[in-house]
């Protein structure tokens, strides 16, 4: 059985991490989490974070996941935790309905993995709250002046809500 691909992309506290956690509760399905290839420190150059959607570790997602995704059959990646920087483990990927969640799973390097594209989209004004509520002040600043920006130019230069199947708006 071939998988069936749900890719949800979108703007920073739009609701992908919660909506992707839903769909995998109510339709038994295996979610993989774009922040698990968050770039490491040593390949966060200049250049690469110039880069539009450069700084996601897209070879790794390349790499681990993209030859194995729509077979259907189990697979595992590694995880990276951004708070130690570090592999901390795997996760594994059993069902045949996936879900990857989270900015940049519509990046074109990946090509079209994808059955389904949302976009999810927050306006700035409740996307800085929630930001605030989820993570606390100091990190919304850093949102807001060094993540937020990257990934702005990442949805403008790859017309990202354009070319989605699915517009969901939170606010």
């Amino acid at each position: 059985m071939k998988s069936f691909i749900i890719a949800i992309d979108g703007r920073a506290a739009s609701g992908k991490t919660t909506l992707a956690a839903a769909l995998a509760a109510e339709e038994k399905a295996s979610v993989i989490h774009m922040d698990d290839f968050f770039l490491p420190p040593n390949l966060r150059t200049t250049e690469r974070l110039n880069t539009p959607g450069g700084n996601i570790h897209h070879e790794r997602f390349a790499e681990e996941v993209l030859p194995f995704i729509a077979d259907g059959k189990p697979f595992q990646y590694r995880v990276f935790d951004c708070a130690t920087c570090t592999y901390t483990t795997t996760r594994k990927i059993i069902h045949p309905l996936i879900i990857v969640e989270g900015a940049y799973s519509h990046h074109p390097l990946f090509g079209s993995y994808m059955n389904l594209r949302i976009f999810s989209d927050i306006s700035p004004e409740p996307q800085i709250r929630r930001i605030k509520n989820r993570n606390g002040t100091q990190a919304a600043t850093v949102f807001a002046s060094k993540w937020i920006p990257l990934e702005e130019k990442y949805l403008s230069t790859f017309e990202i809500y354009a070319n989605a199947d699915i517009i969901l708006s939170t606010q």
